[in-house]
Order: structure tokens, then sequence, then C-alpha cells
């Protein structure tokens, strides 16, 4: 019998051996509409069996709620989990577009202290800066973050959306073992100055989104039509409209690829993100989001799935024709800085 669990990999240089695929936990209270509580709880059960071991949420998701949510799981596999969080982002319940963005010490400090206590967990694995606060130095958000480290309170850092060029400055101060970033079929922007920073400074990447909020999948063609009230997709400019049109009929390269592999839509967009470790010469651990048993292991078994030259030609040139920025507001994001 085959064995289902995935392979590892590090998380940056010294760090632990993580599943070389992790889980995005966002969407199993908060962003993607309702959802079954009991069937996502089953999901982390699952992954874990299935060798997922890196568990992604953050304090600006549902205020805090999702990491209350996830909670009892990390409790009760506390040795075998590793925990990421963030910290930085504020997002207005009356206002759900809008971000408020703070790097500052005293708020870093708080914030940490409000984690670990919805968590539950005396340490925290691993801690994102989920957004860039330009009007505080990036060596001073660090530096607070790097007395965490030397507190006990957290094990790694990370940066989540930074440039190359903010990378480097953070590394300079404190060790950095992973940068958080989209990267997909459809987003490709961090190939031009993150992933070589990153591959330079021996840091992991971890792609979010990478099945791009699940529009790789064939699952929704048009958020504003067809998903909940709520949902946050229905904001994002490329899957609304003339835009989710004309990037819907992107889809057909990726269903011809896995039609030849067996497999599906996601599995091979999930397979490209994957194979981008040894393209680009550094460790990639993305971390798809789900809150369905069937889909972790779906989304698990493509991990296996290795592209061939000529696959790889064709689904490259899929992303310089994507219409519709990522975010209506790029400015908080690296694209709209690097």
């Amino acid at each position: 019998m085959t064995d289902s669990r995935i392979a590892k990999a590090q998380l940056g240089t010294g760090g632990p051996e993580v599943g070389v695929q992790g889980l995005g936990c966002m969407g199993m209270s908060f962003a993607y509409g309702p959802t079954d509580a009991e069937e996502a709880r089953a999901t982390l059960e699952r992954a874990l069996e299935l060798g997922v071991t890196l568990y992604d949420t953050a304090d600006a998701y549902g205020q805090g709620e999702n990491e209350e949510f996830l909670s009892p799981f990390f409790r009760a596999h506390r040795d075998e989990v590793v925990i990421a969080t963030k910290f930085a982002m504020t997002i207005p319940p009356d206002e759900p577009t809008k971000r408020i963005i703070r790097n500052d010490p005293p708020y870093i400090r708080q914030a940490v202290e409000d984690s670990l206590k919805r968590l539950g967990v005396d340490v925290i694995d691993l801690y994102y800066m989920h957004r860039r606060d330009l009007n505080v130095p990036i060596e001073e958000t660090v530096g607070t973050m790097a007395e965490l480290v030397r507190e006990g309170k957290v094990k790694q850092l990370g940066l989540s959306e930074v440039t190359g060029g903010e990378l480097r400055a953070a590394q300079a101060v404190h060790p950095i073992a992973a940068v958080q970033s989209e990267w997909s079929l459809f987003s490709r922007d961090i190939e031009a100055g993150v992933v070589p920073a990153a591959r330079e400074l021996g840091v992991t990447l971890v792609p979010y989104s990478p099945l791009g909020r699940g529009f790789l999948t064939g699952s929704f063609t048009d958020a504003a039509t067809e998903l909940t009230e709520g949902d946050f997709r229905r904001q994002q400019p490329r899957y609304t409209g003339d835009n989710a049109a004309a990037n819907a009929a992107l889809l057909e390269p990726i269903r011809a690829v896995a039609k030849a592999h067996d497999a599906s839509a996601g599995q091979i967009a999930l397979a490209w993100v994957h194979q981008q470790a040894s393209v680009h010469g550094l460790p990639v651990i993305p971390i798809p989001g789900t809150r369905r048993r069937t889909r972790i292991e779906e989304n698990t078994a493509a991990t296996r799935i290795v592209l061939t030259e000529d696959d790889l030609g064709v689904l490259d040139t899929i992303a310089s024709q994507v219409s519709g920025n990522r975010y209506s507001d790029m400015t908080f994001v690296s694209a709209g800085r690097e």
C-alpha cells in the first residue's frame, strides 16, 4: 500500500522539518462564507494524518476568532504541529474592504500576548508580520520581533508580502525563516525580487492562495454572482465581471494538463507551485486552504505529481494573460512596492 503521507521540507535555515504542504486555516471560520465547524475540525485531523504539520492563521481572521477556533486542535496535538500566526492587520467588521496596518513595538507586544492567549499555547512556532506599515522602519519592527524570540514567546520569524529589499533589511536584524506571499499560476510577481532574495538568504517561501482562492479549481467562475454575501472574494477584481470571464478562459490549458495526468485542475495548479522549489532552488511550502476532508486528500496528493517540461511550458504562459489585480488596493502588498 502506497504511503499517503506527504514528504517534508525544512522551514528556514536550521528550522524544523514540516510537511511540504501546509494548511491555510482562514476559511474555516472567516472570509469564505458559511462553514461547517464539525467538518472543519475533522479536516484538521485528517490533514495531520496525511503529514500536514504547518498550520497557518492570523489575529486578523475574524478578530481572533480563527485562532480561538484552532486552539483545541493545537493544544491536543501540540508536539506534532507547527503553529504559524500573524500580527499587523485589523479588518473593521463594518468596513470589510478596509485594512488598518500597524507595526509599532507596543502594538506587536500586545498582539503576541493576545494571540498566545487565544491559541492557548506558551510559544508561537512561526510569527509573521502580516503586512508592512510604511510608517515604521522594518528594522524596528523586526527588532521587536527578535526580542520576542529571546523572551521565548516566539521560535521563528516570518514576513508576509514584503519586497526583496525589505527581506534583506529584515534579515540583517534577525534571521527570517519564511516569507509568505501569493504565488500561483495567476500570481507570479514575487519571482522578480522576492524569490531570488529568499534563495540567497536561505528563507523558505510559503505561498498562500496557490489555488487562486479556488478559482483555479473551477469551483466558481464569477464571485459576484455565485458566492454568498460576506465572501471576500467578491471584493477581488480578478474574480468578478469581465475580468472573471477572461480569466476563466485561461483555465483550459490547466484542464488539458490535468487530463493528461488523470488529475484535477486544482492538483495541477498545486503541483506547479510545488515544482517551483526545483525551478528556483529554494524550499517552497504552499498553504492551500480548505475546510473539507476530501479536498485535503486531493491537495496533498498533488505533492506527488511531477510535471514535464512540456507541461511547464504550457502553464508558464498563463500569468501574463490574467486580467485584474489581486486586490482592489495593491499598496499593502509587495507588488505595489517592488
